[in-house]
């Protein structure tokens, strides 16, 4: 049988290869410091996930015979102007989002950001039947207001959603089961309403990838000793490194973990014949990031509808090759394209530049933007005055308060395996998260729940 999959697989495929059936504790290890596999990385040393972009020949016993790529990224930037580029965004976006869209009743999850932006602005032009949405933590930013706005300006159906404290408990099992613990448990915040994609419609348009592909990372020109240093930079989470280095060292693991991983990724960055630093690092992350982070949990949308991602596509991933890179920096491409074909939709509030839009953002700098500051901060202390704690990140949500550590505590002694990892290794990690609550060591909660969940 003959695979192929796709240049951004929308989901991991896996097949078995000659090695032992054993735990794979050196990808676990990674896994716990970045937070998904890496490469074709799964549990186990018999079982890999098919590459990105390749064709593949599997036998009847799901064994990989041979693999080869189709597509390599590249950076073979046209001599093009901004123009003629946006033009060609323009119609090639659209098509791809009539093609995926056509005929069905299209559940649009919205943000306050650009990429679902840049979707809506397509799914009104091509006149589809849309249902959106947006969700904020509860006690968080009110990220729902700016959907809102972006709903009305459309003529969309919109529903706001607060994802409420310690949901996740309830809903552990089934996420479990959709992701393969191949991702946290946290950052999915789309299980929280799981149950409402039942009657928004038919078929998601999802917006991932988009912020990736069309910006730059704003590097110079880098060394590969460079490049490879940022990557690592990047790639590391907080506390990855503490609790991936542990457990190597609890295993056993030959060496040090630090060296393994920098050689994964060194051996990965020289297999990438980019010159360009931005250009080279956007296409690992398109090779390793999103197929094995962002597309683990599009699972949780798929199993109630069908999906479809324009910035997948691979008409997509091919344009952004040929496109020069100075073209990409800062969002240029659909800053532009929001503002020439809804500028309605270009004045309501960026995010990620409040309280400032698609038109004035350049003005978000000392002194224009200290008003807003000011009155952000004062709003802040009078929350916490009345005792409601600003919630910024997933995993303050899940694992704060009384409840979510009774319930953390729970979870765990229904997990512990001594024959996996000690008992002493996990109380450790548990009492390091009460004593100090910080990204660092939710980050080890996180990971741990995952793993523990996987080997039950």
């Amino acid at each position: 049988m003959q695979l192929k999959t796709p240049i951004i697989p929308v989901k991991q495929t896996f097949a078995k290869v000659h090695a032992e059936h054993e735990l794979h504790l050196e990808a676990i290890c990674v896994f716990a410091a970045i937070g998904f596999f890496l490469d074709q990385d799964t549990y186990w040393k018999d079982e890999v996930v098919l590459k990105p972009a390749s064709i593949n020949i599997i036998d009847e016993k799901n064994k990989l015979l041979e693999t080869k790529p189709w597509f390599e990224w590249h950076y073979t930037p046209r001599d093009i102007t901004f123009k003629q580029t946006l033009d060609e965004f323009s119609e090639l976006f659209e098509t791809i989002i009539k093609e995926q869209t056509a005929g069905k009743k299209v559940i649009l999850p919205l943000s306050g950001g650009l990429d679902s932006r840049t979707q809506a602005v397509a799914l009104k032009r091509i006149e589809a039947e849309v249902f959106s949405y947006s969700y904020q933590f509860e006690n968080g930013y009110e990220e729902t207001k700016i959907a809102k706005q972006i709903a009305e300006t459309c003529s969309f159906d919109f529903k706001p959603f607060t994802i409420s404290n310690g949901y996740l408990w309830e809903t552990l099992d089934t996420l479990s089961e959709l992701n393969e613990c191949y991702s946290d448990f946290t950052s999915p915040r789309q299980m929280g309403i799981y149950d409402a994609f039942d009657t928004m419609g038919n078929h998601f348009s999802l917006g991932h990838w988009g912020d990736v592909l069309f910006d730059s990372m704003k590097l110079p020109q880098l060394s590969k000793e460079e490049e490879l240093e940022v990557i690592q930079q990047k790639l590391i989470k907080k506390g990855g490194m503490t609790l991936a280095t542990k457990l190597w060292e609890t295993w056993g693991l030959e060496g040090e973990f630090k060296s393994y991983f920098k050689a994964r990724i060194e051996n990965l960055l020289n297999d990438i014949k980019i010159d360009d630093t931005n250009a080279k690092l956007r296409a690992f992350k398109s090779l390793y990031w999103a197929p094995r982070w962002t597309s683990i949990n599009l699972s949780i949308f798929s199993a109630k509808h069908p999906v479809s991602l324009p910035y997948y596509d691979n008409r997509m991933c091919e344009f952004i090759c040929a496109i020069p890179e100075n073209y990409l920096e800062g969002r240029q491409l659909q800053i532009a394209y929001i503002k020439k074909r809804a500028p309605k939709l270009a004045k309501i509030t960026w995010q990620e530049q409040i309280p400032f839009n698609l038109t004035n953002y350049k003005w978000n700098k000392t002194p224009y933007n200290m008003p807003y500051k000011i009155g952000n901060k004062l709003k802040r202390i009078a929350n916490q005055t009345k005792g409601k704690k600003h919630v910024l990140r997933n995993w303050e949500l899940q694992f704060l308060g009384e409840n979510n550590q009774i319930q953390l505590d729970n979870t765990f002694e229904k997990l512990n395996t001594d024959n996996f990892l000690p008992k002493s290794f996990i109380e450790d990690v548990l009492q390091g998260f009460k004593g100090s609550p910080s990204s660092e060591t939710a980050h080890a909660i996180n990971m741990l729940l995952a793993i523990l969940y996987k080997l039950k």
